[in-house]
């Protein structure tokens, strides 16, 4: 154990243990893996993840190397992060909703994209969007007023919160007439084409798969939706000499501080869609276990509602405010991390934790893993906020790795945690929250950690 997680002290009352999925057995076959990994690829990892430092394997004829020590994350994301690529199943799944954008980006490209992009998701920037925040979670917090005592899917209702705080801070306009819409996008391309087939992770990427025929449909009609909304936000036009009001005005204006560039119109619409979904989908799925995590925990979702009702009338709930709110927020982020799963493919040859890698070897540095490893966390199944109170000796930087860490950290890490903290503190300080559904929940994990089914929820005013 390590010296950090050992002055992690638990808090005074009985800390919960979330449901967890059974964990495979370490002899599972290949092919059982393979479709677990198709199905859930939570649960294609066994006890010997969550303990050893490195779980070696063969993946379709190369290595594959599970990484738990904070060490061994820091030489392939960081020092030698250059050598180690996405797989080819990592691009068919994600890029024809991504394209070419942030995320998927390599090489010259990415750099060029990260320089231009960054100065729209410094604190800073971020706090001229927070007005758009507040309003969507406003309008949120009103419609569970006028439900009374109805039975409430938060998951759902998370979604279009979520969406419509995406929707404003990227286009400074509602989602109303274009939410179905994107939604459906987003839920046909998880249910149909983003779970990998084993052709997918068999073939180069240069042979394109069935899936991918399918997907390239797809991929034609997601981009003429964001052309569109593309084409709504500049007929609304941009005062001239007045500053910018949403990412889009930031993102138009932005340039390469190094070249001069700035974005194509097909790179403008990859960002777009990039910061839609990536900003969207992860924030609203760790709002739903946040809240999940909060009824089963009546102690805790009490000390976020007496945290924002302590605060002096007239304060407006700034999240520097808010220490246990955020420590909620961070210890959800760890035991559900929306982005469960790295996996990256050697370039070249390399040495990791001793062991000779090879081009071509496939390297897992799993969040899900990583967070919930038993020698780096104490009680690493326990929902245990306090970890996270300030004062409290944070984790090592590569042993806990919500938005990844390094040269790709996600830019959008602090946007993610203002929504996420100011959503979670305005809905519990206005109702107590509780499940109508006691069937245990558990995590799949399929591009991000999703629930297996939806619990429905009662609000009630507090």
């Amino acid at each position: 154990m390590s010296t950090a997680a050992a002055h992690q002290m638990p808090p005074s009352h009985r800390p919960l243990w979330p449901p967890a999925p059974p964990r495979a057995s370490d002899t599972m076959t290949a092919f059982g893996r393979l479709a677990a990994l198709r199905n859930n690829a939570i649960a294609s990892w066994g006890a010997r993840a969550y303990q050893d430092d490195v779980v070696r394997g063969r993946f379709f004829g190369h290595s594959s190397f599970i990484l738990n020590t904070p060490d061994a994350i820091r030489h392939v994301l960081v020092d030698n992060y250059e050598n180690y690529v996405r797989t080819a199943a990592g691009i068919r799944v994600l890029q024809p909703m991504l394209g070419k954008g942030l995320l998927l980006a390599e090489g010259r490209a990415w750099k060029h994209q990260r320089r231009t992009l960054a100065p729209a998701f410094t604190p800073r920037a971020v706090a001229t969007l927070v007005p758009h925040m507040r309003s969507a979670i406003d309008e949120t917090l009103a419609e569970f007023e006028a439900a009374g005592d109805a039975a409430i899917d938060l998951r759902e209702a998370m979604q279009r919160m979520a969406l419509e705080i995406a929707g404003r801070t990227m286009f400074s306009f509602a989602m109303g007439r274009h939410g179905r819409s994107l939604r459906d996008f987003v839920i046909d391309y998880g249910t149909r084409l983003a779970r990998p087939h084993f052709l997918d992770l068999l073939l180069p990427l240069a042979w394109p798969t069935p899936l991918d025929v399918v997907r390239a449909g797809f991929r034609r009609r997601w981009t003429g939706f964001i052309a569109q909304l593309m084409a709504e936000r500049r007929a609304a036009g941009k005062l001239d000499g007045a500053p910018p009001r949403d990412l889009f005005d930031l993102m138009m204006a932005a340039r390469d501080p190094e070249t001069g560039e700035a974005f194509s119109e097909p790179q403008l619409g990859d960002q777009v869609a990039t910061m839609i979904l990536a900003g969207h989908e992860t924030t609203a799925t760790a709002l739903f276990w946040a809240l999940y995590l909060l009824a089963l925990d009546q102690d805790s979702q009490d000390q976020v509602a007496a945290e924002l009702h302590g605060l002096p009338a007239g304060v407006a709930p700034e999240v520097e405010r808010l220490s246990f709110t955020r420590a909620v927020i961070d210890e959800t982020l760890r035991l559900y991390p929306p982005a469960f799963l790295i996996a990256r493919a050697a370039a070249g040859r390399d040495v990791v934790a001793g062991n000779p890698v090879r081009k071509g070897d496939v390297i897992v540095i799993a969040p899900w893993l990583l967070h919930r490893h038993e020698k780096l966390w104490q009680d690493p199944g326990a929902f245990l906020p306090a970890r996270f109170l300030p004062g409290r000796p944070p984790p090592d930087r590569f042993a806990y790795l919500p938005f990844g860490v390094g040269a790709r950290v996600c830019i959008g890490a602090h946007f993610a945690l203002v929504e996420a903290t100011l959503a979670l503190s305005g809905i519990v300080g206005r109702f107590r929250v509780e499940l109508r559904d006691t069937t245990p929940v558990l995590p799949i994990g399929v591009v991000t950690t999703q629930p297996d089914h939806s619990p429905l929820f009662r609000l009630t005013p507090r």
